[in-house]
């Protein structure tokens, strides 16, 4: 049912030699197949009923037409329609990639099924015409031939999805696609940019990017399905796109999704292996570790007397707000203090969050880490480093990793590394596993734990200057599989939320002090061209690196109920 990744190749096409020579002429696998997953729910088995529209993922291809420069990395972008299609099924889309990666995408072919409400008009239907979107022949790129962009014109009441692609002039036969009825589908909007003018959606001219739900959330409904969209990009572009994405209205029942022993059974296989910085200082710890060696809880207007936290959080306020009224910090004793602010691997745990996605037809399992502490940055300022003394230190920090498992496979789509106040998706293609295994790597970054799916400098900033984010391997690893604890379920509703998870204050103190002395201390220490270049990296300086005030708790974050940023 679309789980294999196959592909068929241009036959006789005097390009053939120009795509054997780019990563995507290469099917990416994960290092070991996909476990087979047990009867009894629908989680893994291929399909998902939308109410009235089965969908299934497919990820065998035949490749209509390619371009060889512009777009990611200046390798141009294939497209293709799905191919083995299963009995029943019909194209709704077609599928764009990047030309810099293995080929490791799907789309969903969709079929009809009005059977619990037969007087209903049917799920899908041709449509009525075509209009010719875009075509390659008055471009001077290198390119497989000429390739078209068609924008099916569907009848009243229905939306088109995807478009089709052809290496020909003439309109496709009308059968050739089909277009969805308008309740089953929902607001899109663009997501990762593939191939044209320029990434940045501000810049005229024509672009691909893949296309996905509008609102996404553990309780929306939009689903994503894996097409492109072609998109003029002038600065009097219609917020409206010119496709939709589709909606699950069989949302509630959640029959799909992987049930705990599914769960148990994914992070067996897919949880991460954490690489910290060999010169790291300050280390993963478990919660209970953190108050069993001395957390206070502060209050405000009686800063005097904190109360140490009870080693199960139980003695935390529970709900309410983030109102200043009440913070974390570390042991008064020094010697405690500094103690703690190093954290403790061996006690290290992953705290799960499990996630319905894009309208539950994926599961994303957020794993976050604690730190009791998180260090001070340094700067590159040219060729020299710079310690910036306080700055970006402070008491707690939050950290996680989430994986994106497709609940038509089971199969881990993509992964987001958080870093800072941001982070990115990494496509499954991409990442480092761990040796004979399908357990992702990730790398903190030194001090400020920001995550990363390959190890290196990463400067927030500019080429010549930035704040450093430095990550290595080193023999001080956290394996997420050895220890966790599922804290968190928005599909089952079966998992007690420890005490500490619904704290919704500060983890960590504000301390206020003079920020701009600071600044100035490191400023006078510089030699003239140095100084110059530490003025223009005060303006780059994420607001957080520039505070020092713990962070709150995982719950807490636009991201817990929400979408990746």
């Amino acid at each position: 049912m679309g789980n294999c990744l196959t592909i068929s190749c241009f036959t006789g096409s005097s390009y053939d030699q120009e795509i054997q020579d780019l990563p995507i002429s290469s099917i990416f696998e994960l290092p070991n197949p996909a476990p087979t997953w047990p009867t009894g729910n629908g989680f893994g088995s291929g399909i998902i009923d939308l109410e009235g529209l089965q969908v299934c993922q497919i990820s065998s291809f035949k490749r209509i037409w390619a371009t060889y420069e512009g777009g990611v990395d200046n390798l141009g972008a294939t497209f293709f329609e799905p191919s083995s299609v299963p009995d029943g099924y019909v194209m709704l889309g077609c599928y764009s990639q990047p030309n810099n990666r293995p080929l490791s995408g799907w789309v969903l072919v969709g079929k009809n099924d009005n059977s619990s409400n037969p007087q209903e008009d049917g799920a899908l239907v041709e449509p009525i015409d075509y209009t010719l979107f875009w075509s390659s022949e008055s471009m001077q790129i290198k390119q497989a031939g000429y390739g078209y962009i068609w924008l099916p014109v569907p009848p009243d009441g229905y939306k088109a999805v995807g478009h089709i692609v052809t290496t020909s002039g003439e309109k496709p036969s009308l059968d050739k696609i089909r277009c969805v009825r308008a309740d089953l589908t929902d607001e899109s909007e663009v997501g990762d940019w593939i191939w044209g003018q320029g990434a940045d959606v501000s810049d005229d001219g024509f672009n691909v990017y893949g296309i996905r739900p509008r609102i996404r959330g553990t309780k929306a409904q939009g689903v994503c399905l894996g097409t492109f969209i072609l998109q003029e990009n002038t600065s009097s572009s219609s917020s409206t796109l010119s496709l939709a994405c589709l909606k699950n209205k069989n949302f509630t029942t959640l029959s799909y999704a992987p049930n705990i022993e599914n769960v148990k059974t994914l992070l067996e296989i897919y949880s991460p292996k954490l690489y910290l910085h060999p010169d790291e200082t300050y280390l993963p710890c478990s919660v209970n570790w953190y108050f069993d060696n001395g957390a206070l809880l502060y209050k405000e207007g009686d800063e005097s007397s904190p109360v140490r936290v009870e080693p199960n959080g139980s003695n935390l306020p529970q709900g309410g707000s983030n109102d200043d009224k009440y913070w974390l910090d570390l042991p008064v004793d020094p010697a405690a203090k500094e103690r703690v602010k190093k954290g403790d691997l061996q006690s290290s745990e992953a705290y799960i969050h499990i996630k319905p996605m894009l309208g539950a037809t994926f599961t994303d399992l957020a794993i976050w880490i604690f730190y009791a502490f998180n260090g001070p940055a340094t700067a590159k300022l040219g060729l020299v480093d710079v310690p910036l003394g306080r700055i970006g230190e402070h008491v707690g920090d939050w950290e996680h990793v989430t994986l994106r498992i497709s609940n038509f496979t089971g199969v881990l789509d993509r992964v987001f590394f958080s870093q800072h106040s941001g982070g990115t998706w990494i496509d499954s293609s991409e990442l480092e596993y761990d040796t004979g295994t399908n357990k992702p790597v990730a790398y903190s970054s030194l001090n400020g734990h920001a995550l990363y799916h390959k190890p290196g400098l990463v400067l927030q900033g500019t080429e010549l200057v930035g704040i450093r984010n430095d990550t290595a391997k080193s023999d001080k690893i956290m394996d997420v599989g050895e220890k966790y604890s599922v804290v968190s379920d928005d599909i089952l509703h079966e998992v007690v939320e420890p005490a500490w998870l619904n704290y919704d204050r500060k983890w960590g103190p504000k301390i206020t002090y003079e920020l701009g002395k600071e600044i100035e201390k490191m400023e006078e220490q510089l030699p003239g061209e140095l100084r110059t270049l530490f003025e223009s990296l005060v303006n780059l300086i994420p607001n957080e690196v520039l505070e020092e005030e713990g962070p709150t708790g995982p719950k807490m974050k636009n991201n817990w109920n929400g979408d990746e940023v």
